[in-house]
């Protein structure tokens, strides 16, 4: 029977091609120092770059490191999805592989971890990210914890160290669109904040532009909230009120002789209004109807195209750094 190693770091892999190597160096400095034994996940989630080539190069070196390789790009937390559900470790460790992540806190996370957590998220107090950046972080985890009803802090992301029984959780979870923050809370598991370093980018940049943040801020809100039609579904209340008080007025003006021609200025606006919210809520309507067609057709949420070091124990007595 294999033995299960202590920890599995798992990282998806996009334009990072120059620090592979140095991020498996410093996990693999920061495990050996617990005394633990390990295995790294690389999941290369389409990178433009020679990623994979890399990964191969550092699988070849050392047996722990487990590279997959996805078929085109699917998303970060989708491949972070790959990588949890290979994952064999008594604790998983979710991080980035642009070193923004610091691997020497690790061990911090997995002190906290034994006080009795089973998620315990990093917390940037000094994020070192561009301004927009920030911003666009901040509101969209404000409007997520709006629609939502769950409080999200900006200066967490995926960065953290979970329990083997909260991800069995959240591999068990059969949704196709996937949200590992808001997943691994759902479970209900006792979460901690620990407050962390976080580092300059060591290599590549972001792929989170304005537009692919808007589509991934739209595809989780409709994937797990359904409050914006509970938003609509109150505004045609209280049109209708509106609307009902018109008409009270309106029959008023008549029996006491106050009506007016009917101008052309009130008519034109309130068919555009009326058409308008109406039009916005068919919209809203059928983007939920698009996510469930999605859904039910039940495809992988990601493929993949090849594997490095499958299945392999964790070997702790050859010791060492990759490189």
């Amino acid at each position: 029977m294999i033995k299960r190693p202590d920890f599995s770091i798992v990282s998806p892999v996009y334009g990072c091609e120059g620090c592979l190597e140095e991020l498996c160096e410093r996990i693999q400095r920061t495990i050996a120092g617990l005394g633990k034994t390990l295995e790294i996940i690389l999941v290369c989630d389409g990178s433009p770059d020679h990623s994979w080539e890399r990964i191969r190069e550092l699988s070849l070196r050392d047996p722990r490191i487990i590279g997959i390789r996805l078929t085109r790009n699917y998303g970060q937390h989708y491949a972070i999805s790959a990588g949890l559900e290979h994952a064999r470790g008594e604790w998983i460790v979710v991080m980035d592989c642009d070193l923004q992540d610091l691997p020497e806190e690790i061990e911090a996370l997995y002190t906290k971890a034994s006080d009795g957590y089973d998620l315990v998220f990093a917390q940037r107090v000094d994020r070192q990210d561009s301004w927009g950046k920030r911003f666009l972080s901040k509101a969209f985890y404000r409007v997520l914890s709006y629609l939502t009803g769950a409080r999200y802090d900006a200066s967490t992301a995926n960065f953290g160290i979970f329990s083997a029984r909260a991800i069995a959780e959240v591999n068990a979870m059969p949704e196709r669109s996937r949200f590992f923050p808001l997943m691994v809370r759902w479970a209900g598991y006792r979460v901690a904040l620990l407050p962390t370093e976080h580092a300059a980018r060591k290599s590549g940049e972001s792929a989170y532009r304005f537009g692919k943040l808007v589509r991934l801020a739209v595809e989780i809100i409709l994937s797990y909230s359904d409050k914006p039609l509970r938003l609509l579904a109150k505004l045609g209340l209280w049109f209708s009120a509106a609307a009902f008080l018109l008409v009270i007025l309106s029959v008023y003006r008549y029996v006491y002789g106050a009506v007016a021609v009917a101008g052309y200025t009130s008519i034109i606006a309130s068919v555009w209004l009326l058409g308008g919210l109406i039009i916005s809520s068919v919209g809203m309507v059928g983007l939920y109807v698009g996510r469930v067609f999605n859904d039910i057709k039940g495809r992988p949420y990601y493929v993949v195209a090849e594997y490095l070091n499958r299945g392999n124990p964790a070997r702790p007595e050859e010791g060492g750094n990759v490189c």
